[in-house]
Formats: C-alpha cells, structure tokens, sequence
C-alpha cells in the first residue's frame, strides 16, 4: 500500500490536495480531499510538510486516534495524518475528508466527513505490520 498526496491549490491560509491509498500495483483504492496549512518554508505549526517521499507508521494518538504517523520529516516532528475538518483543527498535520465544503460560513473550504474518512484510510492498514510509502507532490 502507497499513500500518495497530490498538492491542488496553495493558498494564504492552507494548502487542499488530492490523496489516493493506492495498491502494490499503484492503482487508488480509495481517494479522498486533504487539508493542510500554507506552504510557509516547512516552519513548525505554521506550515505544510515538504513535497517529497516519507514513510508512515500507524498510529494511536491520544488526541486524534487512529492515525497515520508521517517519520523523518525535516526539522518536523509527530506530523499525522489525522481526522479534522478545519485548517484551524491543524498544527502541521494533514487531515482528510470525502469532499471539500465551507462547513462553517468562513468563506475558506473545509473537509467533510473526516471521521468516516480516516476510518476508509485506515481499514486496509489497520492489519499491516510496518511502514507505508507516503509520496506528496504538487500537480
């Protein structure tokens, strides 16, 4: 299994992609929206992960639960993939959602059905022992 994390739309205050679980044979098993922070040179809280290629470990998070734990991120540390709706809801992690909607009236688009959609994310990886391949490039 391959997470891969396609980067859409850069904006002022976050960063919305497109990410795929695909298979060993790199074809999408499931995909879903991302909502990240803007790219501010990968400082702490403040910005989105760099594009590049990482390896992700299941994880238990006290906070966020069942979660997918981004490693050996540059001058990064617990970066997750993570359920949550709003960019507000993120300190550096990635959340994901079944679409893209203004949930709260801000005028800035939010991810939907977050729950639901970690749960999709993680019932092919729940049973995996060991790492998945994390790729996120911008299209």
């Amino acid at each position: 299994m391959k997470i891969l994390i396609e980067r859409v739309d850069y904006g002022e205050k976050q960063t919305i992609g497109k990410l795929y679980l695909l298979n060993r044979h790199e074809e999408v098993v499931e995909d879903f929206w991302s909502l990240e922070l803007p790219n501010k040179d990968n400082k702490r809280r403040v910005s989105c992960i760099p594009e590049g290629k990482y390896v992700g470990k299941r994880h238990e998070s006290v906070k966020h639960g069942d979660s997918i734990w981004i490693q050996d991120v540059p001058n990064r540390s617990e970066i997750l993939i993570h359920k949550g709706n709003y960019y507000t809801d993120i300190l550096g992690c990635i959340l994901i959602g079944s679409d893209l909607y203004d949930i709260n009236k801000d005028g800035i688009l939010d991810v939907t059905n977050s729950r639901n959609s970690m749960y999709k994310l993680m019932k092919p990886i729940v049973f995996r022992k060991g790492e998945i391949e994390i790729e996120i490039k911008k299209i």
